[in-house]
C-alpha cells in the first residue's frame, strides 16, 4: 500500500508538469489553430533563465522564476508577432516548418552559450517529508500546489476579466470575435504570454528533479501533444484531466510494469483512447 501511494504522489507531480505544459500549448491551438511545436523551447528557455538568474545574481528561487516568466512571455509574444502573426495566411505546413526551426534554433544557442551539460538546480525545497509512510519531497509537493494555484487563477482570469472573455470567444467564434470589435492581435499575444508563463513554471518547477539540459524540452513537448490530443484539442479541462491521467499511468506503469516502458505507455493510452473516444476525452474549445 505504501508503494501505491508513493508511486500516486509521484504521478501526481509528474501530471502537474504536464499539465501546466499542456495547458500552454491548448490555448495556443484553441486560439489560433496551431500546434506550436515551439512550445518546447519554451519550456527550455524557461528552465535555464530561472538557473542563470539563480546563479549569476544568486536571487531566491521564486524571484528567480518570477524572471523567467517575464522572459519567457515576452519571448512568447516575439514569436507570434515575428513569427506566427506573418505566417497567418500562408499554408498550414508553413507554422509547423517555422515552429521546429524555432525549437532547433534555441536549443542550438542553449549550447553554444552554456555547453551540453546536465546542469543542477538547487532548490530551497529538498528537503524529505514522510507522511503516513510515503516519502515526499517539499519540492514535488510545491509542484502540484502551484500547478494547482496556476490553474485556478488561470480559470478565474479566463471567466472573470474582459480579456479572459475575448480568449474565450475567440476559441468559441473567431469571425464572431472579429465582427464585435475584438482586438484579435492582443488577443494572440496575450494567449502566447499566457503559454509562455507556464512553460517557464513548468521547467522552472521540474527543473530541480529533473536537471537543466538542453534537449529537456524534446519528451516534455509530446507527452504534452499526448495529453492535449487525449483531453481534446483546444480543451483546457480536458488538459487537465489528461495531464494528471498520463502523470498517474506512467508512474503506476513503471513500478508494476517496468520502468524501461514508462514512455511507450504515454503513446500507448493515446491509442487507447483515440480508439474509444475519437475526438478526446472532452468537447474541443477553450472552457
Amino acid at each position: 500500500m505504501d508503494l501505491f501511494l508513493q508511486q500516486f504522489f509521484n504521478g501526481l507531480t509528474l501530471g502537474s508538469v504536464y499539465t501546466l505544459v499542456a495547458i500552454g500549448l491548448t490555448l495556443v491551438f484553441g486560439i489560433l489553430h496551431i500546434p506550436n511545436f515551439a512550445h518546447g523551447a519554451l519550456y527550455l528557455i524557461g528552465g535555464y533563465v530561472t538557473l542563470m538568474v539563480m546563479k549569476g545574481t544568486g536571487a531566491h528561487y521564486f524571484v528567480a522564476i518570477f524572471a523567467s516568466i517575464i522572459v519567457v512571455a515576452l519571448l512568447g509574444i516575439l514569436m507570434e508577432r515575428l513569427v506566427f502573426n506573418p505566417l497567418r495566411n500562408s499554408p498550414p505546413i508553413h507554422d509547423k516548418i517555422a515552429a521546429i526551426g524555432l525549437v532547433l534554433f534555441f536549443e542550438a544557442l542553449v549550447q553554444l552559450v552554456w555547453g551540453t551539460e546536465y546542469l543542477r538546480m538547487f532548490s530551497p525545497f529538498d528537503n524529505n517529508i514522510s507522511v503516513a509512510g510515503v516519502l515526499m519531497t517539499s519540492q514535488r509537493i510545491l509542484v502540484i500546489v502551484v500547478a494547482f494555484v496556476v490553474v485556478v487563477l488561470l480559470t478565474l482570469f479566463l471567466k472573470k476579466t474582459m480579456m479572459g472573455a475575448s480568449i474565450i470567444a475567440m476559441a468559441q467564434n473567431r469571425e464572431g470575435a472579429f465582427l464585435v470589435g475584438i482586438n484579435a492581435n492582443a488577443v494572440a499575444m496575450m494567449t502566447f504570454a499566457i503559454s509562455g508563463a507556464l512553460a517557464a513554471i513548468a521547467a522552472s518547477l521540474a527543473a530541480p528533479i529533473n536537471l537543466v539540459f538542453p534537449s529537456m524540452g524534446h519528451l516534455v513537448i509530446l507527452k504534452a501533444f499526448v495529453v492535449v490530443i487525449i483531453g481534446g484539442m483546444g480543451s483546457i479541462p480536458g488538459a487537465i484531466v489528461a495531464g494528471l491521467i498520463l502523470g498517474m499511468t506512467e508512474s503506476m506503469g513503471a513500478t508494476y510494469i517496468s520502468n524501461d516502458y514508462k514512455d511507450m505507455i504515454a503513446f500507448l493510452l493515446l491509442v487507447v483512447i483515440m480508439t474509444i473516444r475519437p475526438k478526446g476525452l472532452f468537447a474541443k474549445g477553450v472552457h
